[in-house]
């Protein structure tokens, strides 16, 4: 006898033993399943890796947009729940649109904002403080020493607004350095790294555009929110950098504080009017300004990473269909393979309904197997970016929710039934009769 027909036998006696002995037919196909993914070792190998890729991708994206999203939210919140804040914005078009970011992405200057907009808002009975402010990037100097850095031109009041500001020597600028447009700054701990390191900087003079201005105080270190590093900024007063070094009469925000933020959309809805009293416009499409309450904020926030989370998780989902592709590829070589195999099963009274389960218990296990490494490689990718960004020294953190290894889980498994379900019902219904003559 040789030895296929050997091999041949042994598979009848095995195949009729597990038929007919077994009272639980389910585990009887789950132990074929296993047996057959051992058997061809590199083919289930390959496919594994394409669901691993798919997932991991998966988990990394959708860490990375939940950690993004939480970091923003943190930056919000430092201003406090208690704050409106008004932009500028390009007239007829809405806030969030492409129009409009692509237009103040371009340097598209709307110039109709002003002091006096602020002043005409803070006569509201809620309003509690304001603060107007630009921002400009300039080359710095101390010494032989130069340092482009970002420029806060910003009310004295602003330390009530951004929480984060705390000095660690010296002060901030008074009402009477704005007023007498004062030519003093306020830099961040990373400036004074740069100009001084650890020696005094408060009363020394640093060059902004060649003019001198002197140091009256030192922020305490900060961070970086993104790819901003505020460390690497420097206050000045909102006058002075309008007038001495971008040459302008308006402004590019305003952030105002309220009393009761019980009524703090109510007050939004009243500063939308005085603002409208202001520039002359009937129209609110013809808006050139926005005003954006902290919720108003969060939820917008909350909109935009959603939208952007499920691009992301719809591009990533690619590399998962291809290799949902691959499973279904194995599994048509697998019945082709198996086509004397699923006779012999027949024959022997397997049910068309076991030939079925057995096949699609094979790409299912596959696909669980890849997602499990796959959820496993993405955590330990998570973990190493978080420690690449902190040597980086950003504040961000990715962070792997429940609800993403979920998802992750529900991908692979969903991937495997839909790929796997016409190659197993394929070989379901072979006869055995046929699937015997080849």
């Amino acid at each position: 006898m040789s030895k296929n027909h050997k091999r041949l036998k042994n598979i009848c006696h095995s195949l009729l033993h597990l038929t007919i002995r077994s009272p639980h037919e389910w585990t009887v196909v789950f132990l074929l399943a296993l047996r057959n993914l051992r058997v061809n070792k590199l083919r289930t190998a390959l496919t594994v890796l394409g669901i691993v890729i798919g997932i991991t991708s998966v988990i990394i994206v959708m860490a990375g947009g939940a950690g993004l999203k939480n970091y923003v939210m943190g930056q919000v919140e430092v201003f406090g729940t208690d704050y409106i804040q008004v932009e500028v914005k390009v007239p007829g078009v809405s806030e969030t649109s492409s129009e409009n970011i692509s237009g103040r992405g371009t340097g598209l200057a709307i110039t109709t904002l002003k002091v006096k907009d602020a002043e005409a808002v803070a006569k509201i009975p809620n309003v509690k403080l304001w603060s107007a402010g630009n921002i400009d990037q300039e080359l710095v100097s101390y010494s032989s020493v130069n340092k482009r850095v970002i420029l806060f031109g910003v009310n004295p009041s602003y330390t009530e607004i951004d929480r984060q500001i705390v000095l660690d020597e010296g002060s901030f600028f008074t009402e009477g350095d704005e007023s007498g447009v004062a030519q003093v700054a306020v830099i961040g701990s990373g400036v004074k790294k740069s100009f001084f390191g650890e020696g005094e900087a408060v009363g020394k003079n640093i060059k902004i555009k060649s003019q001198s201005y002197r140091v009256i105080g030192v922020v305490r270190e900060r961070g970086a929110a993104g790819f901003f590093n505020f460390d690497d900024a420097i206050y000045v007063p909102l006058e002075t950098l309008n007038k001495k070094l971008m040459g302008i009469d308006y402004v590019q925000f305003i952030t105002f504080k309220v009393k009761d933020t019980a009524r703090i959309e109510e007050t939004a809805v009243d500063i939308r009017d005085v603002m409208r009293q202001e520039h002359d416009i009937t129209d609110p499409s013809k808006d050139d300004f926005v005003v954006m309450s902290a919720a108003e904020g969060k939820a917008m926030i909350d909109k935009v990473f959603g939208t952007i989370n499920y691009l992301l998780l719809a591009l990533t989902s690619i590399s998962l269909i291809v290799g949902g592709v691959g499973i279904m590829n194995v599994m048509y070589v697998a019945v082709t393979e198996r086509t004397r195999e699923i006779g012999l099963r027949k024959a022997v009274g397997a049910s068309s309904g076991g030939i079925l389960r057995q096949f699609l218990f094979e790409a299912i296990i596959v696909t669980l197997l890849g997602g499990a490494v796959g959820i496993v490689f993405g955590v330990a990718a998570t973990y190493l970016l978080n420690n690449f960004l902190v040597r980086l020294g950003f504040l961000l953190q990715f962070s792997v929710p429940v609800g993403t290894i979920l998802v992750a889980v529900g991908f692979s498994a969903a991937i495997g039934i839909i790929f796997g379900i016409y190659p197993a019902w394929k070989a379901s219904q072979l006869s055995p009769i046929e699937a015997l003559r080849k």
